[in-house]
């Protein structure tokens, strides 16, 4: 009996270690999926996962007797009362950049990508609050609406030219929910005056955060519906 209780407690022990190791290891097998689909090599995926994360959490290292602190993380933009506005290097910098660079690399057409940021700069506004002692919020399942969204008119827009459709979905997710939840909503929420200083980061979650997961759900969702695009030419 006592051996078996034994076994019993080592063995919840183990499943309480490797669940959130599992989950953490299946959402980074959906993320670097998704940068592929965008034409990214495994590589560069893992590359581009790792540094989101890295650059845009707060980590302190000791070494030798120094403190090595990521000061990248937040950059301050402006305050405002005791409202202090920044922005995060992994939860919005790196999406906006990488933005940037798909629309250029891939020569997706500006028609394109206006009509998609629009849509999701509409659907990301009404699916947001903002909150006096939490930011901008968004309660699911509405958060998902504005990455069904861009997948939905990103596929549209691309069906015939399905390579251009996942760059498409993440730059409309993307800069769409910058747009209409975070600068769209940021007027009403400097209305409000904070008993203390308060940060207010846009993509303060990082790689959790609505403006990075929005533009990945895009593309996973872009890559189920052109499934059989992709297949007929082989692409994975």
């Amino acid at each position: 009996m006592f051996a078996v209780t034994n076994l019993t407690q080592i063995g919840l022990w183990l499943l309480y270690i490797s669940f959130p190791i599992i989950i953490l290891y299946i959402l980074f097998l959906i993320l670097t999926k998704a940068f592929r689909y965008m034409g990214f090599t495994s590589l560069e995926a893992i590359i581009i996962v790792i540094c989101s994360y890295v650059l845009g959490i707060h980590w302190t290292i000791n070494l030798f007797d120094f403190e090595l602190t990521n000061i990248f993380a937040n950059i301050y933009l402006f305050p405002y009362d005791n409202w202090r506005i920044g922005i995060n290097m992994g939860g919005a910098i790196i999406p906006i950049l990488l933005s940037v660079y798909l629309i250029i690399k891939k020569k997706i057409p500006l028609k394109s990508v206006l009509f998609g940021i629009i849509i999701v700069s509409i659907i990301s506004f009404f699916v947001t609050n903002p909150v006096e002692d939490r930011g901008i919020v968004a309660y699911f399942p509405f958060w998902l609406l504005p990455a069904i969204f861009a997948s939905i008119a990103t596929v549209i827009l691309s069906w015939k030219n399905f390579h251009k459709a996942a760059p498409l979905a993440y730059i409309s997710g993307t800069i769409g929910v910058l747009i209409g939840a975070d600068f769209l909503h940021l007027p009403a929420l400097l209305s409000f005056t904070p008993e203390k200083v308060t940060p207010a980061i846009i993509g303060g979650a990082v790689v959790f955060d609505m403006i990075f997961i929005t533009g990945i759900i895009a593309v996973i969702l872009d890559g189920l519906i052109m499934f059989r695009q992709r297949s007929r030419e082989g692409v994975h």
